[in-house]
């Protein structure tokens, strides 16, 4: 196994597995959060999330502007549509084997019946 993932940059699985760095995507669901908010409401030193959030930026999970003396981080589209397509891809396989193992219960039920 090469430990490629077709559209998903493995760096992006790498980045989300840290307990923080995920509950800082938690967070960045609801919209756009300064450092200060951040840390605020994880219960984090502002350090602490700052090298967390740069983790998240360097794999391009997260876009910070610059606004005055504040720096406003949100969440990028393109990394979670990247790891849904590649979880859906998995959802197809999953339905056609349960559709097999259905088929052939119903083989084995109509077998008994006779």
């Amino acid at each position: 196994m090469s430990g490629k993932i077709p559209g998903v940059d493995i760096t992006t699985l790498s980045a989300l597995s840290e307990s923080n760095r995920m509950n800082i995507v938690e967070l960045l669901r609801q919209g756009p959060l300064t450092v200060g908010e951040i840390a605020d409401q994880l219960g984090l030193r502002q350090p602490q999330t700052s090298k967390h959030l740069k983790v998240l930026s360097d794999n391009a999970i997260v876009e910070v502007q610059a606004e005055a003396n504040r720096r406003i981080y949100k969440l990028r589209p393109e990394p979670f549509q990247a790891l849904d397509s590649w979880i859906q891809s998995f959802q197809c396989v999953m339905e056609e084997r349960f559709e097999n193992l259905d088929a052939y219960l119903k083989v084995l039920q109509k077998k008994e019946e006779l």
